[in-house]
């Protein structure tokens, strides 16, 4: 008999029965195999099972959830924080506190998710370690710790989070970022956007964006604009195309053409043309997919489809200068020799090389086109870059 074939299955009859047994007999060995497990079933397989093991919950066998703290899944801490909560109060608190001072890093991370539900002046003692551990290389005891920063409002590590901004280390000033976004600090958006533009994690940052401020609110301004020209970018290497449904790009991209298209927007929408028929046309891409994010998929590429890209070249044209933040995107749609000869004029090294690779794919590069890139590039490595084209 499968018990986790049943528990994840939809017979209630089976289901309700394996969750019950799972809870009242602490049976960890099952529970083990479902977390293991969590990278092959879908969210809302998950959401079933969260909600099938909340409901086999009781007064008098909610403590048995604790014994899979030895085994830690973002997928069922909620539940779990939720249930003993729910029937143990404030009383488990010293329990939770022990837990967390001497566990490991899956241990802290159920019991710092249980702290989210207790007031501050119960966690005083234990903020400075909270406050350490929402620094935490394990993912999810960050993510669990900077949840009850947020909801403490904890200007202490809100003021940490706004110093990283400001550090040399571009991974600092993204962890940075990501704390910030996770305090809901929608007042650093102007800041974050700056660092997005210079920083070679700016797809990363990017991708966190969303997460502060709507993107339908986002994408009124250029800026906003140019936070999906990076997360368009960034699909699915860095950012899963599941997004398609989270950020509603279908409606964005439709909103855009017909009651905002300019030269910003023409590059978004060029770029997201370009994208979507590589998702479509390449099934590997979609592979992990669930089936609604694939007809999402399906569906924005066939809008995009019939956005008329001369329309837009000619639009994004207007972006093809040195400050532009759309010139590293426009690049990849311009076709005009002069246009593109004229940027080699500029003092960004990164859009000399965009630039001369982009006159080497329309077959009209020449000598004196990297000779000119060469009096203005010093570094060695980029020079050789140069001389190999």
């Amino acid at each position: 008999m499968d018990l986790l074939k049943m528990l994840t299955g939809k017979n209630p009859d089976e289901y309700e029965k394996v969750a019950k047994l799972l809870v009242d007999n602490s049976d960890t060995e099952l529970f083990a195999k479902l977390v293991k497990q969590d990278e092959f079933l879908f969210d809302f397989v998950k959401n079933n099972v969260a909600n099938r093991i909340k409901n086999a919950c009781s007064k008098d066998n909610y403590l048995n959830l604790m014994n899979f703290f030895d085994y830690y899944s973002p997928s069922y801490d909620s539940v779990i924080a939720e249930t003993l909560f729910k029937f143990g109060g404030v009383e488990l608190l010293p329990a939770m506190k022990e837990i967390f001072v001497n566990g490991d890093s899956g241990k802290k991370a159920y019991a710092v998710k249980y702290f989210s539900y207790i007031q501050k002046e119960l966690l005083e003692e234990i903020l400075p370690m909270i406050r350490t551990t929402a620094e935490s290389d394990f993912e999810p005891l960050s993510v669990n710790s900077i949840e009850v920063l947020s909801k403490i409002d904890d200007d202490e590590f809100k003021n940490k989070a706004y110093s990283l901004l400001n550090s040399e280390d571009e991974f600092e000033q993204y962890n940075g970022v990501k704390y910030l976004v996770s305090l809901k600090a929608t007042e650093a958006l102007p800041q974050i956007n700056e660092i997005m533009k210079k920083s070679s994690l700016s797809e990363n940052i990017a991708a966190e964006i969303p997460y502060l401020v709507p993107l339908e609110e986002l994408v009124t301004t250029e800026d906003g604009i140019l936070v999906l020209c990076n997360i368009v970018n960034a699909i699915p290497e860095i950012i899963p195309a599941s997004v398609v449904l989270d950020y509603n790009l279908f409606g964005i991209f439709e909103d855009l053409y017909l009651n905002n298209l300019n030269s910003a927007s023409a590059v978004l929408l060029r770029l997201a043309q370009e994208k979507f028929a590589e998702l479509a046309g390449n099934e590997e891409y979609l592979f992990d997919c669930d089936k609604n994010t694939k007809e999402e998929i399906y569906a924005i590429n066939q809008l995009l489809v019939g956005i008329d890209s001369y329309k837009l070249k000619n639009l994004l044209y207007d972006e093809l200068f040195e400050s532009s933040d759309f010139v590293l995107f426009a690049v990849d749609y311009a076709d005009e020799r002069e246009e593109l000869e004229a940027l080699l004029d500029c003092n960004n090294p990164t859009l000399i090389l965009k630039v001369l690779s982009k006159l080497k794919d329309n077959d009209v590069l020449t000598q004196e086109h990297k000779n000119k890139a060469l009096n203005i590039i010093e570094e060695d490595e980029l020079r050789s870059f140069i001389d190999a084209l």
